[in-house]
């Protein structure tokens, strides 16, 4: 059985900026034994053509092809809800490009959703609008759940805890589409023209990456390289099916990893 390979970005192939050792390595093991494979992010920030300069930067190349974000995902999903709809987004490129690009109508007046996003800068008047709209009957969608992002300062507020503050204000929940929903795994797939009997997800964390391949029917490999340590899986009700230090130690075993 030939594997294909779903990885999470950030402390999987990249960490604060710096690439995983030996990374390269494995990405051109997975090229040569012509292993399908993509990289997924919950970040909605970005296009796949900025997250493929933002590797390049550190020295790995991966085509855009190959990366998958919690904006695809979710204007992939609203287009298989409601074709051709219209959405207020609180949002950057990322998700304005992806919705753009399934026909979307990018509105403030009367629109079928709300599609919140990550941003740099959350506008207090655009939150505002969006708990009218939501109010009004605007039906409420947010990227992923991520609570909090990085920084170099520290935690910053990311699109769940801003999602929380829209949801406290209307009353109305917002559906998640990234991961740890297993619906971003599902799109990814189809993407990559993959099934899951045959497709593993490597990530650093137990609560988004291994939950959701494992709810998607994934083999899931956990690593050490970015947010879990050696005793993070035993803090959870599941594990993944196998725990490694890093990326690299797959290096010489991609064709049978679990071997």
């Amino acid at each position: 059985m030939t594997w294909n390979y779903l990885m999470d970005m950030d402390g999987v192939l990249v960490h604060e900026e710096h690439l995983v050792p030996r990374v390269d390595e494995f990405l051109a093991e997975l090229r040569a034994n012509d292993i399908r494979f993509h990289v997924l992010t919950n970040n909605s920030i970005f296009t796949p053509r900025d997250l493929r300069a933002r590797l390049l930067r550190t020295g790995l190349d991966v085509p855009e092809t190959s990366i998958w974000t919690s904006a695809l995902a979710t204007a992939r999903f609203l287009d298989s809800q409601r074709p051709g709809g219209s959405a207020f987004v609180i949002g950057e490129a990322g998700l304005t490009t992806a919705l753009h690009e399934i026909g979307y109508v990018l509105t403030d007046r009367d629109p079928d959703y709300v599609v919140l996003g990550e941003t740099r800068t959350y506008s207090f008047t655009a939150i505002t609008r969006a708990i009218r709209l939501v109010e009004e009957g605007a039906k409420f969608i947010a990227t992923n759940p991520d609570a909090t992002g990085p920084s170099r300062e520290g935690s910053l507020p990311a699109t769940g805890a801003v999602a929380a503050l829209i949801e406290r204000a209307t009353g109305f929940k917002p559906y998640f589409v990234g991961k740890p929903n297993p619906l971003m795994m599902r799109s990814a797939l189809r993407s990559l023209g993959a099934h899951s009997e045959n497709t593993l997800m490597i990530g650093d964390r137990m609560d988004t990456d291994v939950r959701a391949g494992l709810e998607a029917g994934l083999a899931t490999i956990l690593v050490m390289t970015g947010i879990s340590n050696e005793h993070t899986a035993e803090q959870f009700p599941y594990r993944p099916t196998r725990v490694i230090n890093s990326i690299a130690d797959l290096i010489g075993h991609t064709l049978n990893p679990f071997d």
